[in-house]
């Protein structure tokens, strides 16, 4: 693909300008553009990698689940009943919000046979699709709820009373509030006893509306057109009350997000864009344009990108409204990815609330424009704008005008909404670009809290489910976001369909997925066992006590325990955490006895995966040898074990935070080998001793006026940021900070050669552990140069032997020449089949006459053109010709040369 093609493909930049492409090298330009910055995106792009890994058996959980009930999807938290509600297949639950295990109520909700089978006709399956799955649960006053269920593709809705836990049987029909098909997308919020709802009216689900349903006003929806809705996936719908704190009287808005097809940008398939559409609460629709239809419905192009690198995250999967009490002060958070090629990269980009307003408020519009009296492109608008302004709720200024609801407002206004629901302005988050950007992870879920931290700063907490059942803890700061953990969430490796955080009693993560509830905590503080673990961590949860030396978490003993003896550092400086004063000595070394030429495994587990591990062997930095190998994560393996490498071996590891190099011991053991009684030193014969400093010594620069100390739990020692930090061996690159942020599983050291003064290696191998000292690399050449000679003669052959296609004949003949050379003695009949012919051209030149040689070939047939009327001369009676005869093609003498056998063959 060349350049000038790459170019011309697309420019996801902007307003995602997308020219035509066109057809013969569409799919391999489009493949080659995405594949670059797929590439380009995972050599220089930002991410955020999780420094703490948790296994589902790592850490305490409770689970819910029931036998035979499936699509634990729904969930509803009620903090003032402490009780969480979950709607699954056929079935709705009341749990105990400090314990998901107990099962407080419960009520079972199953389609009669009739609605069943007629679901089966329509093509739809018994097991899965035809049965009653809960997808609406809703608090509709302080004593009911309101619930609508699938019901076997024909939704239906009811009230579950919560004093005895019970439906009351008045069913509703459920169309516009609840989906048709359980596998749809969907959703709904109900605002002061109304459903807000985004789902589809029918059947097959072609035709998606956003609805509004009240009991006492009839159902408002939005008008059915791409221009409004274009095959749209919802996500979510909140609601941002303004009235309350408005001084110009601005009604309160209900906020949809959702991603569809664009209809703005021309491009090859179908280009997917993030929106965010708003309706106002006191909408009742238009008097005779639009009657029951939204009079304020507008939408808007959500942007989530990196400028940088001109990629887009074009598909919103969840929305979480960080809400406060001044709406201009909330913060929308949502998690979105790329629709091309599921690249593995996810990210979460976070919009001002005033930003949004400012967008609907005072944006321009977008209007359809007829090009080539087929073609409809959409443009901006520039024309003059109605007033009231078309989309806006009813304030103060429309009051003063006696427009006192959306039935008195003009029908000019009305119209241009009905034909200009789409706003030019893009909705732009803060600082233009994504807070979080995760690579091979996808996003599905989102819950955001604000924790002030013992800084008095204010921190937002991200928590992001997975399509792997983990849970990823981010929190957010001024400079980008650090990663704190990442918790695996559910026993099987399945998507996060529901993700709900309570903040008020008991601070508590819940998860909703196919198989079943899942109950966490919002911090694992217990699980760091020292002060520069704690700290490192960077957590506004956690906190080191001091007086009983743990890990706390602050929201549980915030009243009980004085700031001052908390330790917190969101920057990750560890450099107060106290020191241990006794020194590592040579009895703490775990002993490790090994027979000589077997091998010895070194474990080294260290939980950050933004650390750095460094191996030192009798107080030498390791760094690559012939009879080592680097483990994974779990540590060192030394094989085929000899004398030589008995001693002392040390696991540090280094982290970046803060500008400094915190670097602490994590194992140390002392190899030795375990001889025979017949081969064992005797007792007078001392083994070769190393200076304990060169033990407890990191480096002369690192510790100059630091005393490492290494006794009882392993201790951590800031470095200076500057030429003080600990110095690598030249095979190891210092860490700094952005480096460790943005790094992937922690790099792993390479091993530089042992020092030539090494004692020899004994003759006591193990015999099969000679395998492992062999240099193979000769024999490895000579096979592969043996099979290439073998590959050539193979070819050749087939070549000579015309076992290949012409594309190897062709090449057999430039080489060899021609197959056969004509015989001296039958030059004349092979001249004989040439014959001569005049120039057709033209007239003949004044120099004579032209002869032309013109070979014939010997088809078999005989054409018109070589025979005049296509009839072949013939000498019988019935065709006498009494025209002077001619020389024909092949009335040749060849008595001279007599042919015995045309292909000048012998015979058998």
């Amino acid at each position: 693909m060349n350049h000038s093609s790459s170019l011309d493909i697309m420019t996801l930049k902007g307003n995602l300008t997308l020219p035509k492409i066109p057809e013969p090298n569409m799919a391999l330009s489009v493949f080659g553009v995405f594949l670059g910055l797929l590439l380009e995106i995972s050599a220089h792009g930002p991410s955020s990698v999780a420094r703490t890994s948790w296994r589902h058996e790592d850490v305490s959980l409770v689970e819910f689940s029931e036998p035979g009930v499936l699509n634990y999807s729904t969930l509803l938290l009620s903090e003032e009943r402490g009780v969480l509600y979950v709607g699954a297949r056929e079935a709705i639950f009341e749990l105990s919000l400090n314990d998901v295990s107990i099962k407080t109520n419960q009520v079972v909700w199953k389609v009669p046979d009739n609605h069943m089978s007629k679901c089966v006709l329509k093509g739809k399956s018994k097991e899965t699709d035809c049965q009653n799955h809960i997808r609406v649960l809703q608090a509709f006053d302080e004593k009911s709820l309101y619930v609508c269920g699938t019901h076997a593709f024909q939704p239906l809705c009811d009230y579950l009373t919560l004093e005895d836990f019970r439906l009351i049987n008045k069913h509703e029909d459920g169309r516009g509030k609840c989906s048709f098909d359980p596998a749809q997308s969907f959703t709904t919020v109900m605002v002061d006893g109304e459903l807000y709802s985004g789902t589809a009216y029918n059947f097959l689900g072609s035709e998606p509306i956003i609805s509004r349903y009240s009991v006492s006003q009839s159902l408002l929806r939005t008008e059915y057109s791409t221009s409004w809705l274009n095959e749209p996936s919802f996500v979510f719908a909140d609601v941002i009350r303004e009235g309350r704190n408005s001084a110009d009287g601005e009604d309160d808005k209900i906020y949809y997000f959702f991603t569809e097809v664009s209809v703005e940008y021309e491009f090859f398939g179908k280009l997917l864009i993030p929106r965010i559409a708003r309706v106002c609460k006191g909408d009742v629709g238009g008097q005779r344009t639009l009657q029951k239809k939204w009079t304020s419905f507008l939408k808007a192009k959500l942007v989530c990108s990196m400028p940088e690198l001109n990629f887009v995250f074009n598909v919103v999967h969840d929305v979480f409204i960080l809400k406060t009490p001044d709406w201009r002060e909330s913060v929308i958070y949502g998690v979105f990815t790329s629709q091309w090629g599921n690249m593995g990269l996810s990210a979460v980009c976070a919009y001002n609330m005033t930003s949004v307003d400012e967008v609907f408020s005072r944006g321009r519009y977008m209007q359809k424009a007829t090009v080539e009296q087929s073609h409809t492109k959409w443009v901006r608008y520039n024309g003059i704008t109605p007033t009231p302004r078309p989309g806006a709720c009813i304030n103060n200024q429309n009051r003063r005008q006696n427009i006192n609801s959306s039935l008195q407002l003009p029908d000019k206004t009305l119209q241009f909404v009905k034909d200009h629901p789409l706003l030019a302005d893009p909705v732009v988050p803060i600082g233009n670009g994504p807070r979080l950007i995760a690579r091979d992870v996808n996003y599905t879920q989102i819950a955001v809290e604000r924790v002030p931290a013992l800084d008095n700063n204010v921190y937002d907490v991200i928590f992001t489910g997975t399509d792997k059942g983990a849970v990823h803890k981010s929190v957010v700061y001024e400079g980008g976001a650090h990663t704190i953990e990442e918790i695996q969430l559910l026993r099987n490796r399945e998507p996060i369909k529901t993700l709900l955080l309570s903040t008020h009693r008991a601070r508590f993560l819940y998860a909703g997925s196919d198989s079943g509830i899942v109950q966490s905590p919002t911090a694992f503080c217990d699980k760091y066992m020292t002060c520069e673990d704690c700290v490192l961590a960077r957590d506004p949860y956690c906190a080191w006590e001091r007086q009983t030396t743990s890990c706390i978490n602050i929201f549980q003993k915030k009243n009980t325990v004085p700031h001052r003896m908390l330790l917190q550092n969101l920057q990750g400086d560890a450099s107060d955490c106290p020191v241990a004063a006794r020194p590592r000595t040579s009895e703490t070394y775990q002993q490790v006895a090994v027979k000589p030429g077997s091998s010895a495994e070194l474990p080294c587990r260290v939980r950050s995966r933004l650390a750095q591990v460094l191996w030192r062997v009798n107080g030498t930095d390791l760094s690559e040898a012939a009879h080592f190998l680097l483990m994974r994560d779990t540590g060192l393996l030394v094989y085929s074990v000899g004398p030589e490498d008995q001693g002392r071996y040390e696991c540090w590891s280094v982290e970046v935070a803060a500008g400094k190099n915190f670097t602490r011991l994590v194992a140390a053991y002392h190899l030795r080998l375990d001889l025979p009684e017949r081969t064992r030193p005797s007792a007078d014969v001392v083994p070769p001793s190393y200076p304990e400093s060169s033990v407890e010594h990191v480096d002369t620069a690192a510790a100059k006026g630091n005393n490492v100390n290494t006794a009882g739990p392993p201790t951590l020692t800031p470095s200076p940021p500057a030429t003080d930090a600990l110095p690598l061996t030249p095979a190891t690159t210092t860490v700094t900070d952005a480096d460790a942020l943005s790094a992937g599983p922690r790099p792993k050291l390479l091993l530089p050669p042992r020092a030539s003064h090494s004692p020899p290696r004994t003759d006591t191998f193990d015999p099969s552990a000679k395998l492992l000292q062999r240099d193979n690399s000769g024999t490895l050449l000579f096979l592969f140069l043996l099979f290439f000679f073998l590959f050539l003669v193979a070819v050749a052959y087939n070549c000579y032997m015309r076992f290949l296609p012409a594309p190897c004949l062709r090449l057999r003949a430039a080489l060899l020449g021609p197959q056969k050379k004509p015989q001296p003695e039958y030059a004349a009949c092979e001249g004989g089949l040439m014959e001569t012919a005049p120039d057709r051209a033209g007239p003949p030149r004044q120099n004579g006459p032209q002869l032309q040689l013109r070979a014939l070939r010997d088809t078999g047939y005989e054409t018109e053109s070589e025979y005049g009327n296509g009839k072949v001369a013939s000498h019988s009676y019935e065709e006498a010709d009494d025209t002077p005869s001619k020389a024909k093609p092949f009335d040749i003498d060849c008595d001279s040369h007599p042919i015995e056998y045309a292909d000048a063959d012998a015979p058998y």
